[in-house]
């Protein structure tokens, strides 16, 4: 696909991906409605979907057309929303606002907001199976090792840990490194990986899609940083300063900020690098990459 306007792309794939979503709960007011609510409350919370819309553009640029790869894109939403709900818990980063408004747990209360993440991860595999006929079973049922390796302890978890376990520590540069590519970056590689597998992406192409994704998502988690120190609650969804307040292992608490924006402005070159190799169909994939490095402006 030929593509010169991201905004236009990011809705029309946005859009795709939310009507999506809206057939992988059952309905907020079936019983037990409470946990249903609160799992309804999270997932349409806004956000602008990135990590569905790079499952569909990464299965794009191998020839797929996106509405194959929407089972695959919504899996990833679902994970990544039970991620949040259970990031902003008081037991971890202890966060009264998300997107703009109360989080999962200040509205329902401590217990049902886990149960909810718990609810969202497990439906995210349901609806990884729910896979078109037209796509082989062996690659479902690669593209499902893939995500959950993903979510797990060498993935996302293994991160969160690693990042619980430094706040307030001297955190060396490795360190940072290891939490943000696998708090963040994990979940972000393995959307490259979903999109490039069930489109059927040989393994050169698959590597590719591979070193694009990492160095997306350090470069999106030291943006991250950057915002908590130069944003804001109406430009961000949630407060800013926290992760100085707490002493969390950031990039510009190791680099500093010049030397954090550089890095990231390296690493969206290197993802764009990749994408050029992958061919025109990966245009998206190029522009998607200057995205994530304006988030930083």
């Amino acid at each position: 696909m030929k593509t010169t306007n991201l905004e236009s792309y990011l809705e029309e794939r946005r859009q795709l991906v939310q009507e999506a979503l809206r057939g992988c709960l059952p309905p907020a007011d079936s019983y037990p409605s409470a946990i249903h609510q609160a799992m309804h409350y999270s997932l349409f919370a806004g956000g602008k979907r990135l990590r569905p819309i790079l499952v569909l553009a990464a299965g794009e640029a191998m020839g797929s057309r996106p509405e194959p790869l929407l089972p695959a894109a919504c899996a990833v939403e679902l994970i990544h929303t039970y991620s949040l709900i259970h990031d902003d818990l008081p037991a971890m980063d202890n966060d009264d606002y998300r997107r703009g408004r109360p989080t999962c747990h200040r509205v329902y209360g401590e217990a049902m907001a886990l149960l909810a993440g718990d609810a969202l991860l497990t439906q995210s595999f349901a609806v990884l199976s729910r896979a078109p006929a037209g796509i082989p079973a062996e690659r479902v049922l690669r593209a499902t090792e893939e995500l959950a390796v993903a979510a797990g302890s060498q993935g996302l978890i293994g991160g969160q840990v690693v990042d619980m376990e430094a706040e307030g520590q001297a955190a060396t540069i490795a360190t940072v490194d290891y939490i943000h590519s696998h708090k963040t970056g994990s979940l972000i590689r393995a959307c490259l990986r979903l999109g490039g597998i069930l489109g059927g992406a040989g393994e050169e192409q698959l590597d590719l899609l591979t070193r694009y994704g990492e160095a997306l998502g350090l470069a999106f988690q030291i943006t991250d940083d950057i915002l908590d120190i130069t944003g804001d609650l109406s430009r961000m969804g949630k407060e800013g300063g926290v992760d100085v307040a707490r002493g969390k292992a950031t990039y510009p608490a190791c680099l500093g900020l010049a030397a954090s924006r550089q890095k990231a402005g390296e690493l969206c070159r290197e993802a764009e690098d990749c994408a050029r190799a992958l061919g025109p169909a990966a245009a998206p994939l190029v522009l998607l990459a200057g995205f994530v490095l304006k988030r930083q402006e």
